[in-house]
């Protein structure tokens, strides 16, 4: 077989040059991987949108995040914060199920032309159209997974928030024990939160290799979920950056970095329209206000912005499975054998 002209010699890389080929793939299929993107980002948006229409009619003004009229009744209120935070985890929920679609649409082209097959992008999509059912599974059961997980991290703050609320019921009229209770309130709040991005980002680099799994390999969704896992776990070589998971965490804070540079320039449009037009950006009443025929194109802007260069996390993300399939298990060597000619001997 004849390589393509982006296709790489198979061997291990380092986390260096992971970075490099797949920023030199990105480039030299910049279209097909911008037009791969773009439907699902769109979605994206369209389900942000929905999501803000249905808070500003459902929900209307929260809060402590608008003037509340005066006299709103406690429960009322209580009950319009549960509706939106309902809201924001069905949103939440839907965006990562999306990137996993798109993830795995993108790694079915990016993978194969990475080993000089040709391929085009809309295999991409009709492979991940027929493993909707598996990675929806999939998808359902690492949001389980993760449940246990995020309980296990919130614990410590949970606790110490407790501990300040019983302290404040149990030390009233004390100064000094109204002091000790806010000030672990507080730590609790910050451990917390800390415990939450903890979970979060557990969640990206545990499930990091699902959809490259998903588009090469024809396995079900708890088979998956366990190849994923296995590919990341223990060391592929001596020394700690050469454990599975801090190799894609340093990969995922680069990328991630690059990426959340590039969602500020391109949303500088559509900031500028919110801060001119809609004033408060935690009020939703004024943001609601603010005209659409300005809004909506300074927000696909951004969202063209984001298309250009989200390509980029799949393409990392597809380099380093094939990179640990690579270390693991002699993909390379697999790849020369299947591809070397046959020996034809003499009579």
């Amino acid at each position: 077989m004849t390589p393509s002209p982006t296709s790489v010699e198979l061997r291990p890389l380092a986390i260096g040059e992971i970075i490099d080929r797949a920023a030199t793939f990105w480039r030299a299929h910049l279209k097909p991987l911008f037009v791969l993107c773009l439907g699902f980002d769109l979605l994206n948006y369209i389900a942000v949108k929905a999501f803000t229409v249905a808070m500003t009619r459902t929900v209307g003004v929260l809060p402590g995040l608008g003037k509340a009229p005066a006299g709103t009744d406690p429960t009322q209120a209580l009950s319009q914060s549960g509706i939106a935070l309902g809201l924001m985890l069905v949103l939440y929920v839907f965006l990562v199920w999306n990137f996993w679609v798109a993830t795995t649409a993108a790694a079915r082209y990016v993978i194969p032309s990475q080993l000089g097959e040709p391929v085009r992008p809309s295999e991409g999509l009709r492979r991940a159209a027929s493993r909707l059912g598996t990675l929806t599974a999939t998808y359902l059961l690492s949001i389980l997974w993760s449940v246990g997980v995020t309980a296990l991290l919130c614990l410590p703050g949970t606790i110490v928030m407790g501990l300040g609320v019983v302290a404040a019921v149990t030390g009233k009229g004390s100064g000094g024990g109204t002091a000790v209770s806010i000030a672990l309130i507080i730590i609790g709040a910050i451990v917390l939160g800390l415990g939450a991005l903890a979970a979060v980002l557990w969640y990206f680099l545990r499930f990091m290799l699902l959809p490259p799994v998903l588009a090469m390999e024809d396995v079900g969704a708890w088979a998956a979920f366990k190849r994923s896992g296995a590919l990341l776990k223990g060391r592929v070589e001596p020394g700690f950056m050469g454990r599975g998971t801090v190799r894609a965490m340093v990969l995922s804070t680069v990328v991630g970095g690059i990426l959340i540079a590039v969602s500020l320039v391109s949303g500088l449009p559509a900031w500028i329209v919110r801060l001119a037009y809609g004033g408060n950006l935690l009020d939703p009443a004024a943001q609601a206000a603010i005209p659409q025929a300005l809004l909506v194109p300074a927000e696909l802007l951004q969202v063209v912005g984001q298309s250009f260069f989200t390509p980029l996390s799949f393409v990392v993300s597809a380099f380093f499975y094939v990179d640990m399939r690579v270390r693991r298990e002699g993909l390379d060597l697999e790849r020369r054998i299947a591809t070397s000619e046959p020996v034809t001997q003499s009579p």
